[in-house]
């Protein structure tokens, strides 16, 4: 057995704990053997069972706190092309569905990736994983859908796959085809193509774990969503659903009907798809970037919670919410959605790795899970929303490896 890593001295060492609250132990080290976490507790006996001289990395974590690595569960972070300039059209109030019609939004990146070759993308997202692994996540899902065809699904399917084996970020992939519609297809025409084109052609390569959809007005409506995931399901890839993101149409109730692992955005659900959400045991996955980038209404995390939920948020990265950082997602949580710190902590780290049905562990830093943590420049955890705007993580470890300091 080696003992990869001894993190010690920590102002706070914070866990996950199985009922989801937090065991915060004070003046606490965390020992990591073989990858996983061996022993979390006072300094003084970790130490002693584990040396930190003995360890291939010693981290003096002396006035700092210690949190489970971030675990991302929504983001479409493989993709070509800058659309910084329909943030401004959007400060002079053009709209999400407006700038669409007028070939932006996902149908202008569905351009320029098609346009790009592989290792451009792979660079590009390589690059967004150097920034997100700074910010302290550890492991982050990455959906397709800025191919809208075949080959370009493929492609950015594969990238991802390359990326995983390169990165330290773990990446899980999430095939999306049912992004949009393309420009010169109808809506159940395309459909016809992701079901009996795209979605053989990607269970053949085994690259992807789940089958998105964008299950929203002008888009996919429920009938058409319900084909392309119940499709994927006997694909053997897991379903996930937009829903309910600018207008309430039923993707919530969807998302519950044909258990998938979470339903997202949610901005538009109401409780009773709450309750179904609750009842199908499908994690809530809450995006307050997104929000805060369109200048809309937030999803109301509090009635998620009071209703049982084990809330998940994500960053949502893309290149119309461009933010790569779970704590700034995190401070969103807490003043524009009424999560504490506490309940927004858990939310992006055990509770998304729900959302990707992770259950090894992952997201939670007790004995025996992976040992994917973040050393905060910080003397306890709630500096991750508290400070806004500013990135408290100053040492990041997967698997007990430093991969990251500041």
């Amino acid at each position: 057995m080696t003992v990869s890593a001894v993190v010690h001295d920590a102002r706070e060492v914070v866990t996950v704990e199985p009922d989801g609250s937090l065991g915060v132990y004070e003046e606490a080290a965390i020992a990591i053997e073989d990858g996983a976490v061996a022993r979390v507790g006072p300094t003084g006996p970790v130490t002693r069972e584990f040396p930190p001289e003995n360890a291939t990395h010693a981290v003096d974590a002396s006035g700092k706190a210690v949190i489970p690595g971030f675990v991302d569960p929504h983001t479409h972070a493989v993709f070509a092309g800058d659309r910084s300039d329909e943030f401004e059209a959007k400060l002079r109030g053009k709209t999400y569905q407006e700038i669409l019609e007028d070939g932006g939004g996902i149908l202008r990146t569905v351009r320029a990736t098609r346009e790009a070759s592989d290792d451009e993308l792979l660079s590009n997202l390589l690059d967004h994983l150097d920034t997100m692994l700074a910010h302290g996540t550890t492991t982050v899902e990455v959906k397709s859908g800025y191919g809208l065809d075949t080959e370009t699904e493929l492609r950015m399917l594969e990238v991802l796959d390359r990326a995983d084996d390169r990165h330290p970020v773990d990446v899980v992939a999430t095939f999306m085809g049912a992004h949009a519609v393309p420009a010169d297809r109808d809506a159940d025409e395309y459909v016809d193509d992701v079901v009996d084109d795209q979605l053989p052609a990607v269970a053949s390569q085994g690259i992807a774990e789940f089958c998105d959809v964008f299950c929203e007005e002008g888009v996919f409506d429920v009938e058409q969503s319900r084909r392309v995931l119940e499709a994927g399901a006997e694909a053997g890839l897991t379903p996930k659903v937009h829903a309910e993101e600018l207008a309430h149409i039923g993707g919530t109730r969807l998302a519950a009907e044909v258990g998938a692992a979470s339903a997202d955005h949610l901005l538009h659900s109401t409780a009773d798809d709450i309750d179904a959400l609750v009842e199908a045991d499908v994690v809530p996955v809450l995006l307050p970037g997104t929000a805060f980038g369109l200048g809309a209404e937030y999803a109301d995390a509090r009635a998620f919670v009071e209703a049982g939920a084990d809330v998940a948020i994500a960053t949502d990265f893309n290149p119309n919410c461009y933010s790569q950082s779970m704590g700034f997602a995190a401070s969103l949580a807490c003043v524009e959605m009424g999560l504490t710190p506490a309940e927004a902590l858990v939310a992006s780290t055990a509770n998304a790795a729900s959302a990707l049905d992770l259950d090894d562990g992952v997201g939670t830093l007790r004995e025996g899970s992976p040992g994917d943590l973040a050393v905060l420049d910080a003397p306890t955890y709630v500096h991750v929303p508290y400070n806004f705007g500013v990135n408290a993580v100053g040492t990041v470890l997967k698997d007990g490896e430093v991969v990251h300091r500041a």
